[in-house]
Order: C-alpha cells, then structure tokens, then sequence
C-alpha cells in the first residue's frame, strides 16, 4: 500500500484493539531506527578508527544505553518501571557486549558486529517463544540505540511533541513508551506487536488506546489527524464530522460510566463482583481508589522475572501486605509464580524445549524448584498475619485435581487460608468437578484456556481469529467449570481478557460465572451491561453463544439480544 492511498480521506487500516477507548488527533511517527550499512567505517575525527577506538566506543556505547533505559526507570514507576529496568539489564548483559566486542577486535565493522550477535539473540529468543519472544522488541531498541550512539547518529524514538498527538511506529519498546510525555499522548498505533506485548501492557496501565499490528500504519503523513478506535481496533484517516463527533458522544458516556462506582450487580440484584487485574503494589495503589471491589488478579511473577536471584521471604511479604493494605477488607486473589519455560528465572533455568508453552511453567515449578513455591506462600502466609485479611490465593497452570490437592496441601501447610486454582488447561476444565473437590475456588484464565483449546499461540497476531474467547469451544469450557462451580456451590471467576468485554460479560454472568476481574478502565461499561439485564437475560444470551457455530455468530446473536439503549450506549 502506497503512502497516498493510505493517506486518503476516510481510509480505515485494521489492527487489534486494547480497551475501549477512541480518540482525533494528529500522527506523530516514531523516529526509525537508524540506517546503517553493516560494513560502514566508524569514523572519528573523519577518519575510520582502529580496533582499539571501535572498541572503546562501543563499550562505552552500551554503557550510556544502559545508564540512560536505568535513568528512565528511576523516574517510572509500576510495569513501566519494571519493564526499563530489563530493558536496562539487557543493554549490560555480559554475554551481549562481550560477544559483539569479540567481533569488533576480530577486526568485524562495528555496525555487523552489533547486528550480528543481536539478530543471534533475537532468533534465539523467538524459537524460544512466549516471553522470551515478546523481548525481540526490547533487544533490537537496544540494538538501535547502542548504534546511533557508537555511530554518533540521533536517537531513535519518539519526538517532542507539541500538542496532543497519536503516537504511530513500527513497533514501540517500552523504553520508547515510558519516554512518553502523556500530557500530549493521544493514543499508540502501532504496525507489529500483540495485545499481550510490552507496549499493550504499558499502553493499558496508562490508561490509553491502544492498536497494534496495524498494517500501513508507518505510512501515515506526520500531522494527519486520525480517528483511533480501541473497541473497533480501526485507525480511520481524516475522520468525518460525524464520525468524530460520534467518538466525542462515547468519550462523554465513558466519563458518565465512570461516575457510578456501585457494586457490579444484573439488573434483578444478582451480585457479580468486579474485580481489577495488577502486576505491583504501585498498580494496586493506583486502581484501589477506583470503581472496583478488589482484585481478580495479582500477577506475582513481576517480583521474580526482572531478579537475579529469588526475591526473599521478607521482600515478597512486604509487597504483598503493601498490597493487601492498599485494599483494605476487599477481596484480593493472587496468582503464584507463573513463570518458567516461555517466561524464564535467571536463577532457575530449564532445559531448552521444544514447546515451552506445553513446558515447566507455572505450578509446575514444583517439580524442579518447590522452594519457590513454599517460600512464596509463606510470605503470603505472613503478609495475611500482619494485615489481618485473608487473600485469596491460586497457582496457574494446574492440570489435574491430584495437583490441586497437593498445591492445597502446601498452602494450608504454609498457613494460606483461602486457597485455589487456575482453570486454563481445558483438562482442568473438563474435570472442574473433581478440583474444585479439593480447593476453595477456580479462576478461569480465558487468554491461555483459548490457546491451549485451539492450539493457537497466543502471541501470534495474525491468528487473533482464532484466539477470540468467543469461540463455542472455549465457551463450552467455561460452560462446564461454571456448572462444577454451581454444583459445588464454590466462586468461579474469569480474569482473562474476556471479562473486559461487556457484551461477553453478560454470557459469563448468564453461565454462572460469580466474579469478573479486567483491567481497571474496562469496569464501568461492564457495570453498566450488567445492571441493565437481568439474570434470565443472562442466561439467554449464553445459550445463544453456546449455540452459535462461530465466535462471529455467537457475539452477533448476543449483541441482537442486548436492550436497545445498551446498544446504543456501549456502541456495539
């Protein structure tokens, strides 16, 4: 697509929305990286350098990378934080700079040199897959800057922006993204990356629209106002009157729904809980002022993923009290260490795998390095004795009740008194009745239970198709937990993305789902879904989706039964 026809006046490119928010304003695309021949000299003074001199200026290159991603960092805080400091980490690893300059004194160009071992790491980390695969991104921005530094070349990143704009690039690393001066970020457009990525992470905490994998979005005049719709994952050139003042209509409605901060509940008083989704303590300080009833989800492996060494007992405990605190005597559910293969700990290293999504992840750490375990759930033990509240905790990746029955075990044991698990391996699903047998609860992790139902990475945007949670078969999954739930009479939650959605809320809700958890922003329209529908309205609407032979028919056949002014209200 050329950049004049991408330019013409209400030409939509399509890509993958995160939240619900839409936004007008004027493009501003992200400096590229920095074109330069791998045999280039580099020169000082105008002449070419000696190997010596490459050296010594590429070191010092990696260093000021370093320093500067370390810099940023310290004036972040959450998962922006979290994120520059491995990024930080990545532009001083050994292994990395040691190996370039191996090169560079082999007397190798110093732009081949950096290339080289980079795209070495870079296919090593995509074979890898998962979490390793989502650092690509992370890797080639240290490339580019460690380049344009050792090369005396501009930084690469986002420009000085002078009024409210949308941000367009390639891709967005977190180090770019946490540079954002937010007063003028309108929202992220970007034309690579997954909803699950880096920059999408980032983009939601922050509180901005977000569209990734949009093809021909590079190719966008600077300055060129666009629409950016979220919900509708479109990126709409030059927007008309009409549409624009339809974003404004549901930029007011938004705010109006973000007022209202009762208690989720159908519209004939059915209590469902809605519940935010945090990854640190800032996140939980952040949203606990907000319109949600506690936490659905407290993704711990933020504690472990960016340490060299296992975090302690006592640095584990002080987090999650602070997080406890924070929410008082509201429910807070906390994931245990969901990590290992796709996500890896420098301190407890797997053998390589062919499949690390079907690898030694999650609770299946236990296996290899239970102290893990048992020192988490201490701490949890500890941070519910200092505070006075019972959290809610359950380990992910469970796959049979004899693994439910001995996570139980060791939690009780440790002195955890509300103790569950993930339901996001559909042989846990199909066998719900027999886990929920032995723990208090179940959550289901839609993201993963899609991925492993349809044997469809979930990091692959370009099979989002496939991965959408409404599919009949995902949905029918969730059906059977949902029923064991009843039976049992025990709490079934659902703290994948599917709970942000309010259309396919009200089918969780109507197939007996107790709790929805979801990133803060998405609360209000789920609230305002669920309180104009009744409970019988609930359940006809699941039995459409159940029904329905795609996930495209199933979502079109609930829309069809949602009440007018919902419709209208929500947008869809």
């Amino acid at each position: 697509m050329s950049a004049a026809s991408t330019a013409a006046v209400g030409h939509v490119l399509q890509g993958v929305g995160v939240g619900r928010r839409a936004v007008v304003g004027p493009v501003a695309q992200v400096r590229p990286a920095p074109h330069v021949a791998a045999d280039a000299p580099l020169l000082v003074d105008g002449v070419p350098a000696d190997v010596a001199t490459a050296h010594a200026h590429v070191e010092q290159a990696f260093a000021d990378v370093a320093a500067r991603l370390r810099e940023q960092s310290g004036r972040s805080t959450g998962t922006v934080k979290d994120v520059l400091a491995a990024t930080a980490q990545m532009a001083d690893d050994r292994a990395l700079r040691t190996q370039v300059l191996a090169r560079i004194d082999a007397g190798e160009p110093v732009v081949g040199a950096i290339d080289g071992i980079v795209e070495m790491f870079a296919t090593m980390f995509e074979q890898a897959g998962g979490y390793l695969a989502e650092r690509v991104t992370d890797l080639r921005s240290v490339r580019d800057r460690v380049v344009a530094a050792a090369m005396g070349l501009p930084a690469p990143g986002v420009p000085s922006l002078e009024r409210p704009s949308v941000i367009v690039a390639k891709d967005l690393a977190p180090a770019d993204t946490a540079a954002l001066d937010l007063a003028n970020v309108l929202a992220i457009v970007t034309e690579l990356g997954g909803p699950t990525g880096h920059t999408a992470i980032i983009a939601g905490q922050l509180g901005l629209p977000c569209i990734v994998r949009v093809a021909g979005a590079t190719a966008l005049a600077d300055g060129a106002d666009v629409a950016v719709d979220a919900a509708d994952g479109t990126v709409t050139v030059d927007p008309s009157e009409d549409q624009r003042a339809e974003l404004e209509r549901r930029a007011t409605v938004e705010r109006t729904l973000e007022s209202d901060t009762a208690p989720g509940a159908t519209a004939d008083g059915r209590a469902v809980a809605l519940l935010a989704n945090i990854g640190t303590a800032e996140d939980a300080a952040r949203v606990a002022g907000g319109g949600v009833e506690g936490v659905g989800l407290f993704r711990t492996e933020v504690l472990f993923l960016e340490s060299t060494a296992a975090p302690s007992q006592e640095a584990q405990a002080a987090v999650y009290t602070r997080v406890l605190r924070s929410f008082g005597d509201r429910k807070v559910v906390v994931r245990t260490l969901d990590a290992g293969a796709d996500k890896p700990l420098a301190f407890a290293t797997q053998p390589d795998e062919e499949n690390p999504a079907l690898g030694v992840r999650g609770y299946r750490l236990v296996r290899t390095h239970p102290e893990l375990l048992d020192t988490q759930l201490e701490a949890l033990a500890h941070a519910q004795t200092a505070t006075g509240t019972t959290p809610w905790v359950m380990a992910p990746m469970i796959a049979t009740a004899a693994e439910a029955r001995e996570f139980a075990r060791r939690a009780r044991a440790a002195g955890v008194a509300t103790v569950g698990v993930m339901i996001e391996v559909p042989a846990a699903a199909l066998r719900a009745q027999e886990i929920l047998a032995e723990v208090d609860f179940v959550s289901l992790g839609t993201n993963d239970l899609a991925q492993y139902t349809m044997a469809t990475d979930r990091l692959r945007g370009e099979l989002a198709d496939l991965l959408d949670p409404w599919q009949p078969a995902v949905l029918d999954l969730v059906d059977a937990t949902a029923r064991a739930g009843q039976q049992a009479r025990k709490p079934v939650g659902v703290c994948g993305e599917s709970a942000s959605d309010p259309v396919l809320a009200l089918v969780l809700v109507g197939l007996g789902v107790t709790s929805l958890s979801m990133s803060a922003g998405a609360v209000p329209a789920v609230r305002y879904a669920l309180r104009h529908h009744t409970t019988a309205e609930c359940a006809t609407m699941a039995a459409a989706a159940l029904a329905a032979p795609s996930a495209a028919e199933g979502r079109s056949a609930v829309v069809g039964l949602l009440h007018a002014d919902v419709r209208e209200t929500l947008g869809v």
